[in-house]
């Protein structure tokens, strides 16, 4: 006996258990806890010298699906403050939100969605890029960046 679940939401998380009744044995039953997670995180480290251009990619290790079939949107936080860089919806152009002059002029979205921040500055060095795919409402996808800056 299989349960299938179609279109997996976190409402759906808790105990479930299966019940039947066997002769001559009476009834039996198993339970199992299902945990459904909001999101999956992955960390990454990027070097880069000054005044190259830094192009991290949305999702790294991403090669099955398609992220611009995705909204989408790009981050960059320090000292537990984020800051909205760039949003995508699939098929629009995408709308670049940053308020702050550091990255104003700075950012690009480039090919399969990475960031591309031109030049890198020292300020960069540090600043954590996150990217987050948003599969299902209730389901995202984020990948991180550290990122560190070198002079030569």
């Amino acid at each position: 006996w299989v349960l299938h679940l179609k279109n997996v939401t976190m409402s759906l998380s808790g105990q479930y258990k299966c019940t039947f009744a066997t002769y001559p044995y009476g009834t039996k039953a198993a339970k199992i806890q299902l945990i459904v997670k909001a999101e999956e995180e992955r960390h990454y480290l990027k070097k880069v010298w000054l005044n190259e251009t830094l192009e991290i990619p949305c999702l790294e290790d991403m090669t099955s699906e398609n992220v611009s079939t995705y909204p989408l949107k790009w981050l960059v936080g320090e000292n537990g403050r984020k800051e909205e860089l760039v949003t995508k919806e699939p098929s629009c152009p995408a709308v670049y939100r940053n308020s702050s002059t550091l990255y104003r002029r700075r950012v690009l979205l480039g090919f399969n969605n990475a960031l591309k921040v031109s030049p890198p500055k020292i300020t960069d060095d540090g600043r954590v890029f996150s990217c987050h795919v948003l599969y299902h409402p209730e389901r995202a996808q984020k990948s991180s960046t550290t990122v560190r800056v070198f002079g030569k």
